[in-house]
């Protein structure tokens, strides 16, 4: 059985080697979070205006799959239906609408953050959230409880506690 100093140096290292493996796509997640919060503005962003031919004589509902938005019908004038941010020609089958886009890069890493079970990348998020949790839980191995920066680094846990569930019920 390992002593409890062996323990406190395999954490180290793993935490050490771990960290140095995980800095690129931690950068990544930084970068695209800080963005994501900004995702209800145009902070960013740049106007595109996206053409789609669909079939005619489509009614609104039939709409927001076709375009994968929702689309709440404003106007009508003629043979033109008119939403936020584009229109339907229900004659020719033309949608013309406006989308506000990050940059490509930005764009990718923000879905690489957003990732969900039906992305192939989901596994990669869950790796990365159990990586982070062993940062967490090695922290607390790598010194010695008697040390005085262990009892200093219980105080910033115990602090950083705090102030995430203030954040949260805030």
């Amino acid at each position: 059985m390992k002593s409890n100093q062996e323990i406190r140096n395999s954490m180290r290292v793993i935490h050490r080697y771990l960290g140095f493996f995980l800095a690129g796509i931690m950068s990544v997640y930084a970068l695209s979070g800080i963005v994501m919060i900004f995702r209800e503005t145009s902070f960013l962003k740049s106007e595109n205006i996206v053409e789609t031919q669909l079939e005619p004589n489509l009614s609104g509902g039939e709409l927001s799959p076709k375009l994968r938005m929702a689309v709440v019908i404003d106007d009508k004038q003629g043979d033109v239906l008119f939403f936020k941010d584009g229109s339907y020609n229900q004659k020719t089958g033309l949608a013309i609408v406006k989308k506000m886009e990050l940059p490509f890069l930005l764009e990718k890493m923000e879905r690489l953050h957003k990732a969900t079970t039906n992305s192939p990348l989901y596994f990669l998020n869950i790796f990365f959230g159990l990586s982070l949790l062993f940062f967490v839980i090695s922290a607390f191995w790598m010194y010695a409880p008697k040390m005085s920066i262990f009892k200093k680094g219980v105080y910033f846990a115990l602090a950083g506690t705090v102030l995430t569930l203030a954040m949260i019920f805030i």
